[in-house]
């Protein structure tokens, strides 16, 4: 059927559509009624509309192709061998391993996988040219895709000390730079900033910032750099920050002659999951991952619902890649690139957040750029000032989280099944720079419960 089957009607203006809101609000005042602010400053109407709309922005995200992808520690090698072919024979179609030091032996570790079929990430806890150049020529053997994530100020950010200082860790890029050039070895990894509690244009504006002292100082940068996201429960602007991150991301490369896209690895974020009540958290990392790859993440890893409080398990890692396979395979989110194309609420988000996210940067970058504001505690205060901000929301009540501020479950007990402390740890130490901490917003409404419990417990 080609003809069109709306012609009979009129089309409705923007203003016909303000007069007849208007209308229905019998006197309030519009914008005091439905127009409302984001903590970024975003004021948000009740409808978007072609009339308003100008240019659409040139993002292009290749939703069809998104790989679902499965963390595993390595602690014991077999049992990571073993774990990673159960689950790619579940349904996950990438892997990354976390390796703790440079003794892991990475050939056996990697040997018996479908190499030529799925891409493997390598999250480093360690700088080792030698463990790099050994994922290169593996690499180059198996005529595989590997990422090692290498990130020196994510190193610096997290820990408050580099690997080894400033200029050790850079001669070790740029080494690893010439030498490797069978896999991609650089890494950003913003989602320290929105764990810690930072907005959604700072955590643009600061990834951005990161890459760009690596653009600055890698001479050579011949791969996609990947920026690894945490996404949270705000859904249409998260669909907006991953569109953003990545328009920007390709405006500044530009100007280094890097005509390669960022390739996009997300998670959902750990600051708004909870102790208690904690089957709530499969709805939030289900929202969560939607709004990764509708926004165009290349590959989405799932936090499982007992993260904050079991080791990894079998069961936690099945119901968590079940996630996304019910995303990919039965709600069809792989069958269109481009989703959010034509959205106008999602195109001017994204227009907003861009260019706020962008003022920003060049802020940060007038200001003498990303590790001197590190260093000066600038970027750390700035966040700390966000994250409080969040916090006062969340104990006055405004923020919800679901059976913790919210209809929370009196009965509900936690204190006899913490497998792991859920808490910010405390590690003083001598450090370069203030360390940004990652922080959930429930933590001390958790901590009185469980003392609570404990109190109970002692009384009978």
């Amino acid at each position: 059927m080609s003809e069109n089957l709306f012609n009979e009607f009129e089309p409705v203006s923007s203003k016909q559509w303000k007069q007849q809101i208007q209308y229905e609000l019998k006197g309030a005042d519009y914008n005091e009624t439905l127009i409302w602010e984001s903590p970024e400053g975003i004021k948000v109407k009740p409808f978007y509309h072609i009339d308003e709309f100008e240019k659409p922005l040139q993002v292009t995200t290749h939703t069809s192709q998104f790989k679902i992808c499965q963390n595993i520690f390595v602690h014991d090698l077999d049992k990571s061998i073993a774990r990673a072919k159960e689950t790619l024979n579940r349904g996950a179609e990438s892997i990354r391993f976390t390796i703790p030091n440079e003794q892991v032996d990475v050939e056996k570790l990697v040997n018996s996988l479908p190499l030529q079929s799925i891409p493997v990430y390598f999250y480093l806890n360690f700088l080792s040219i030698d463990f790099v150049k050994k994922l290169d020529s593996i690499a180059k053997d198996k005529n595989t895709t590997f990422f090692a994530q290498l990130d020196p100020i994510g190193q610096l950010t997290k820990d408050g000390n580099w690997f080894s200082n400033l200029e050790k860790d850079f001669e070790a890029l740029n080494t690893i730079a010439i030498a490797c050039t069978n896999i991609h070895f650089l890494s950003v990894d913003s989602s320290l900033y929105q764990n810690a509690g930072a907005n959604i244009v700072q955590q643009i504006a600061y990834a951005l910032g990161h890459a760009n002292e690596y653009f600055n100082r890698v001479a050579t940068i011949s791969k996609p750099i990947v920026l690894q996201v945490a996404v949270g429960t705000n859904y249409f602007f998260e669909i907006a920050k991953l569109r953003a991150m990545r328009l920007l991301f390709n405006l500044i490369a530009k100007e280094y002659d890097h005509n390669l896209e960022c390739h996009i690895i997300a998670a959902p974020t750990k600051r708004n999951k909870t102790l208690y009540d904690y089957n709530v958290n499969m709805l939030r990392t289900t929202t969560e991952c939607m709004s990764a790859i509708l926004g165009g993440a290349d590959t989405v890893f799932n936090l499982a619902y007992d993260v904050l409080y079991h080791k990894d398990n079998e069961f936690g890692d099945r119901i968590s890649r079940n996630q996304l396979l019910v995303l990919k395979h039965e709600s069809y989110f792989d069958k269109v690139n481009n989703p959010a194309d034509g959205a106008y609420y999602i195109e001017e988000l994204t227009h907003q957040l861009a260019e706020k996210a962008l003022a920003l940067f060049k802020d940060i970058e007038a200001a003498g750029g990303f590790l001197t504001q590190l260093k000066e505690g600038i970027i750390q205060r700035k966040i700390q000032e966000s994250a409080a901000k969040e916090q006062e929301l969340f104990d006055n009540g405004k923020e919800v989280l679901l059976g913790t501020n919210k209809y929370p479950n009196k009965d509900d007990r936690m204190s006899h099944d913490l497998e792991l402390y859920p808490f910010v740890k405390s590690n003083p130490r001598k450090t370069l720079i203030t360390p940004i901490i990652e922080k959930r917003l429930a933590e001390k409404a958790e901590q009185q419960r469980l003392e609570d419990e404990k109190s109970n417990t002692g009384a009978e």
